[in-house]
């Protein structure tokens, strides 16, 4: 196997590790993978308009509605028009919302702690440096 044929393995390995880890920690809610994303943006991020929302998601402001019409069905979010102009819509986690955030968000705290366990403190740095290259440049 080449380098690069390694390398698309072993990342085609972590990502299916990590959306298997991802679904696990879902089904013990009522939440898709989508709204628990939405959730941890906005726990993260704090009250944003649907276009701030769907940039951050990496996905189209249609399919951001979607997701936070249901998240208000299960009252994890609310959304209120902004006076200035009423096409606007600002989405705010509900307190139900922050306790899924706050839940979710240990989860992933938990895995990072796992995978940096098996890392040295220099093999943490290098891998925290790589992934905000990554993160800035490729995406």
């Amino acid at each position: 196997m080449n380098h690069l044929d390694d390398l698309t393995h072993e990342l085609f390995t972590f990502f299916n590790g990590f959306s298997s880890w991802e679904n696990s920690v879902i089904k013990t809610s009522d939440l898709t993978v989508s709204e628990a994303h939405a959730i941890e943006v906005l726990g993260n991020y704090g009250q944003m308009n649907m276009k701030s929302l769907a940039q951050h998601l990496g996905v189209t402001t249609g399919t951001t509605t979607v997701t936070v019409d249901r998240l208000e069905k299960k009252q994890y979010a609310t959304r209120e028009s902004v006076k200035e102009d009423r096409r606007v819509h600002l989405i705010t986690l509900t307190e139900k919302g922050r306790q899924a955030f706050s839940e979710h968000h240990q989860y992933h705290y938990n895995l990072t702690e796992q995978i940096l366990s098996v890392l040295s403190n220099e093999e943490n740095e290098q891998l925290l440096t790589i992934l905000k290259k990554i993160n800035r440049e490729a995406f």
